[in-house]
Order: C-alpha cells, then sequence, then structure tokens
C-alpha cells in the first residue's frame, strides 16, 4: 500500500511533446504589424473652449496680468509665479503655499495642484 501512495505522488503531469518525442516548443506571439501613426493623424487642433478669451478678476490679473487671456494661459502664468516665488510645499510638492497675491484668489494659506483650476476658474469670465 505505501508503494502505491509513492508511485501515485511521483507522476508528474503529462508534458506535450512533438512527433520527434522532444517536448514542444511555445509558438511566440506574432508582431503585430505598427501603423505609419504620423502619415494617417491629422493635426490636432486644440479645443475652442479652452482657447476662448477670458477676463481675469482684479485678484487675479494681479498675478497673471491685465487683459484677456485663455484658461490655459492663466493656469501657466499661475505655475510661473508660484515657482518664481518658492511657493510650492519644502515637504510636499502637491501643497502650494499661498503669499499675500494668491490668498484672495485661493481663499486658505495652502491649497493641493489639483484645487488649483477650480479655485482659478472662479476668478474668470
Amino acid at each position: 500500500m505505501a508503494t502505491a501512495k509513492k508511485a501515485a505522488a511521483a507522476k508528474q503531469p503529462a508534458v506535450k511533446t512533438s512527433a520527434a518525442g522532444k517536448p514542444a516548443a511555445k509558438k511566440a506571439a506574432a508582431p503585430a504589424a505598427k501603423k505609419s501613426a504620423s502619415a494617417d493623424k491629422k493635426p490636432r487642433t486644440p479645443n475652442a473652449a479652452f482657447m476662448k478669451a477670458l477676463t481675469p478678476s482684479p485678484a487675479l490679473a494681479a498675478v497673471v496680468g491685465n487683459g484677456t487671456l485663455p484658461r490655459t494661459e492663466a493656469i501657466k502664468k499661475l505655475w510661473e509665479y508660484i515657482k518664481q516665488h518658492n511657493l510650492q510645499d519644502s515637504a510636499n510638492k502637491r501643497n502650494i503655499n499661498a503669499d499675500a497675491k494668491l490668498q484672495p484668489i485661493f481663499g486658505k494659506a495652502q491649497v493641493t495642484m489639483f484645487e488649483l483650476t477650480k479655485l482659478v476658474n472662479a476668478h474668470l469670465s
């Protein structure tokens, strides 16, 4: 009885073999044919909603400048101001510390970079 248990334990799973008696090789997946992306693709056009000229509030105009500008440019200029004045929190770069000019825009002493667009949108019309 002990030999029957040993024989069952020693049995290994079946391995597929080729006609020559050797283990069958795994088939490699055929590489997908790449399309020429640059030849078929049209040039990308910006969304008109992003390019619409908006007027900043007086508080935001103190940071990004007077005059109308698109929402994307307002955010870009705000980031330039933040980096120029070293307002990113040194411990957590996702947080932005408000100085005297940014306090009226943010409404609090520190905001995250994810809140930035929402807060700036309130100051554009």
